[in-house]
């Protein structure tokens, strides 16, 4: 049996790696009563962003005095666990995804230090000093307690907004209740009650992963409203301006000049490089919306939801908030994609090259001809510029399909190279 090649450099190094330390799993450490604070920013370089995410997490948890041995650190994820001298233990978890990064901050109070509330977490010396990279996508304060949902009055005093919401999730124990409005420090509360017995500790990771999925994807589609409702007006004027300038060259072009052809072609051209550019930066913001939409119904699936009397079911907030949002934007990039494309400016400035290119061609040829007329050598200048004219056009459909080939074809030559350039996320 070949034996494997450990003679490369790196190669012992990388075996030491991978056998190291075994990934540790958090669920272990966890249990009820628990304080979780959840810190969500999107990325506006992820590439650059998500490498110096993991650098601020290491300084938290140098800041914080967690040792190595309590520490797991990869290139998207890790956590580090501190245990206080009154038996309070905070864990510590960072994860890099692809638009953004988050914190979860577990402090699990010991039994002789009662339940926690909501508000800063109170283990001992603690504090959140880096200031965070990117745009807050959503914060949240979350309890995990025994026993029963306190009662509806006394949640209606822990939570701002007008309205509950509440529900029995993933089995008949576990109920969560939420008002979806943010605090006085800018975060969503969540009281979620595990039952009389939390059984399974790994299940309170899960139960918190699925709430802080819910609310990340559901504020990421969110957050592109605004572009989306300026795009949305953008595009309609772009639509009414070109169909306007359509029907002004149908009508005229039968008999306009060489400068009316050129300001035509300018402004269209103008006009293409504009809705290509808005195409660029909606692609770039919107595209994610449909995957995002099915993580938050996924989600809320896995829930198992079922009613909680006198609450409004959580999934109808959510539900009602998201809605029709993921289509309305895939809705405005087919748009400007017709817009771009062809349809309705792409197929009007190449006809109208060709239009100009030929008119060109066959003004210059017209001087030729008069004065090969003039030197003898051709009899009638006028019948060989009619003659051209054809010829004039066929030239220029030429010239423009073979520019449009080539520039497709230097575009194409520069993507791979820049996709090989872009570092790893």
């Amino acid at each position: 049996m070949n034996q494997p090649d450990t003679s490369r450099p790196g190669a012992e190094a990388l075996l030491r790696k991978l056998h190291e330390r075994p990934h540790q799993p958090i669920g272990r450490w966890l249990r009820a009563p628990a304080h979780v604070h959840y810190k969500a920013f999107r990325m506006s370089d992820p590439p650059t962003q998500r490498p110096a995410s993991r650098v601020e997490f290491q300084s938290l948890l140098g800041h914080l005095k967690i040792s190595a041995e309590a520490t797991y650190v990869r290139e998207n994820f890790g956590y580090g666990v501190k245990e206080a001298g009154n038996g309070d233990r905070l864990i510590l978890i960072w994860q890099a995804h692809t638009e953004y990064y988050n914190y979860q901050l577990w402090h699990l109070p010991s039994q002789a230090n009662g339940a926690p509330t909501f508000g800063p977490l109170t283990f001992p010396e603690y504090t959140f000093p880096v200031e965070p990279l990117g745009t807050v996508v959503c914060r949240l304060d979350i309890l995990l307690t025994t026993g029963m949902l306190p009662p509806r009055h006394e949640l209606r005093v822990l939570m701002p907004g007008p309205v509950l919401y509440g529900s029995r999730i993933f089995n008949e124990q576990t109920c969560v209740a939420t008002s979806f409005t943010p605090d006085d420090q800018e975060r969503e509360r969540y009281w979620v009650s595990v039952g009389p017995s939390q059984g399974d500790p790994s299940r309170l990771k899960d139960i918190v992963d699925a709430i802080v999925r819910i609310e990340t994807y559901y504020h990421l589609l969110l957050m592109q409203k605004p572009l989306f409702s300026a795009a949305i007006d953008q595009v309609y004027k772009f639509e009414q301006v070109h169909l306007k300038q359509r029907e002004i060259i149908t009508n005229h072009i039968g008999h306009a000049d060489s400068q009316a052809l050129q300001r035509w072609l300018n402004t269209l051209t103008q006009d293409l490089l504009k809705t290509n550019r808005m195409a660029g930066t909606l692609h770039f913001e919107l595209s994610a919306s449909l995957p995002y939409d099915r993580i938050v119904h996924s989600t809320l699936a896995s829930l198992a939801e079922k009613p909680l009397e006198s609450y409004r079911p959580t999934s109808d907030y959510v539900l009602s908030g998201i809605t029709g949002v993921a289509e309305g934007y895939q809705q405005l990039l087919k748009r400007i994609d017709t817009l771009r494309g062809g349809v309705l400016l792409q197929h009007t400035v190449e006809g109208l090259s060709v239009i100009v290119i030929a008119y060109y061609l066959a003004g210059l040829s017209g001087y030729v001809f008069k004065g090969l007329q003039e030197m003898g050598w051709l009899k009638n200048a006028n019948i060989a510029s009619a003659i051209f004219v054809p010829i004039a056009i066929g030239l220029a459909f030429g010239i423009t399909t073979f520019s449009k080939k080539y520039l497709h074809k230097k575009l194409e030559g520069k993507q791979p190279m820049a996709k090989a350039d872009k570092p790893e996320p």
